[in-house]
């Protein structure tokens, strides 16, 4: 209880006090705002205003569903939207979807305390304080204030491997926490369309979950949220919307696998596309001055109808060397939680343009900073923490205990996954941002190897 106490302390502080601490706008907010009936509150402000320089805690009310944005942020920005609405009719604050955010966040921090103190107030109290010091970092806490999708992803992540690790601690899990932990998986993966497959590796977790002795038909209700997950996984991506899909197989091929290439004609003709299209190698969807126009009309026969990101992940199989060349220009701009070309604080508070709060910012400046940003580094950790996994995972006697190293494997995964995808599905574009996913999974196995750590030390301690 002192640990939750403690983050809501700490988040109150950061994002209710003053100044305002969000993030600003790279124009991803237009398509949530669509969707739950949002608008910008100053319509008179520059496009220099209001996008990527200054935050904003205000937003003007509009009709619902203008556009649709699959996700399941909708249902955590609805809430707030309809109720700010009700009370409080001439502007919407963004802090009550903060609010939100904060008690999924406390709500994950006090079950993963709790399930894995296992009775140790010592063990308890560094795990806390771990979680404190990483997760509750201004860089992840001042997306709270912000339209964006990666506090989604974050507290569902989070919250997810909380109630798993409460399944598998448990002599005889219950089928109502089993549907809890289903939930949270569902809202991680479909957080975003880049979090859909993760669905599908968690299907196989329900498949081991089948296997526990849960009470009641905890076998059956496994198996059947195994298969919901799976459909629903494939669904999503099978359903994203057919802009978006072009906007990334863009951004993928232009600015990822032509971008600085060596033979930009070779790589157009191992793809089965034109030579004509050698022109827009290097130039992302968004930039204004490529020799042929993003809308243009031919690209739809040239380009789109031609190319998927299955030809892309074949590329990349038959030239390994280009995947590690981007694999290490990620890894370069791989350690930072926070985007640092978009501003934290309003306008008209004294800041210049793109400033940004430096309030409990020592995890993600550490990260930043002093972290090796290399391909070796990061493989060289994730050889460590498999390699433990896999030790305690072998030496595991029954089956609670192996699905709980599976688990933490899938942590790890989850992060290689998140490290990939950006790169088969958007190119170099906005990577550092894209690498969000990437960065959580990451923290939350520097936890895992801190709690491992102190168990061990406390159990020596105990002797």
């Amino acid at each position: 209880m002192i640990i939750v106490l403690a983050g809501l302390g700490l988040a109150l502080y950061l994002l209710f006090g003053s100044p305002f601490v969000g993030v600003a706008d790279n124009g991803d907010f237009l398509r949530m705002m669509n969707t739950i009936g949002l608008n910008y509150y100053n319509a008179a402000e520059s496009y220099a205003d209001r996008f990527f320089s200054f935050s904003h805690s205000r937003f003007a009310y509009d009709t619902l569903f203008k556009g649709f944005y699959p996700s399941s942020q909708i249902f955590l920005v609805l809430l707030p939207r309809l109720i700010g609405g009700l009370f409080h009719g001439s502007y919407f604050d963004i802090r009550l979807l903060a609010a939100v955010y904060i008690s999924l966040l406390l709500a994950a921090t006090w079950l993963l305390v709790r399930t894995n103190a296992r009775g140790s107030y010592v063990t308890g109290l560094l795990l806390g304080g771990s979680l404190l010091f990483i997760f509750y970092d201004i860089g992840y806490l001042a997306y709270f204030n912000s339209l964006f999708g990666e506090p989604v992803s974050m507290v569902f992540m989070l919250l997810t491997f909380a109630l798993g690790l409460r399944l598998t601690g448990q002599e005889r899990p219950t089928v109502k926490g089993l549907i809890l932990f289903f939930i949270s998986v569902l809202f991680l993966t479909s957080s975003k369309i880049q979090n859909a497959p993760i669905g599908i590796a968690f299907a196989l977790i329900f498949l081991r979950f089948a296997a526990l002795k849960g009470q009641g038909s905890w076998k059956k209700v496994s198996l059947w949220f195994s298969a919901a997950i799976f459909l629903i996984s494939v669904l999503l991506y099978a359903t994203a919307p057919k802009d978006l899909k072009h906007i990334n197989l863009y951004q993928t091929v232009f600015f990822g696998i032509l971008n600085q290439s060596p033979d930009v004609r070779g790589d157009l003709k191992q793809l089965g596309l034109p030579d004509r299209l050698e022109v827009l190698a290097g130039t992302n969807f968004f930039q204004g001055n490529t020799v042929i126009k993003q809308n243009d009309p031919s690209l739809q026969p040239d380009f789109y109808a031609r190319i998927s990101h299955k030809d892309v992940l074949f590329f990349y199989i038959k030239n390994p060397d280009r995947l590690i060349d981007n694999m290490k220009y990620a890894a370069a701009n791989g350690m930072s939680i926070r985007p640092y070309y978009l501003g934290n604080y309003e306008i008209g508070e004294g800041n210049p343009k793109v400033a940004l709060s430096y309030t409990y910012s020592t995890w993600s400046q550490f990260k930043n900073k002093h972290i090796p940003h290399s391909l070796g580094f990061l493989s060289i950790f994730y050889l460590l923490y498999f390699t433990g996994i896999l030790f305690q995972y072998f030496r595991s006697k029954n089956i609670r205990e192996r699905v709980t190293g599976e688990l933490l494997m899938l942590v790890g995964l989850i992060g290689i996954f998140s490290f990939l995808v950006p790169i088969l599905g958007d190119g170099r574009a906005d990577i550092g941002k894209h690498l969000f996913m990437f960065n959580v999974s990451f923290d939350m196995m520097v936890v895992v190897m801190f709690g491992w750590i102190v168990h061990k030390l406390v159990g020596l301690k105990n002797r």
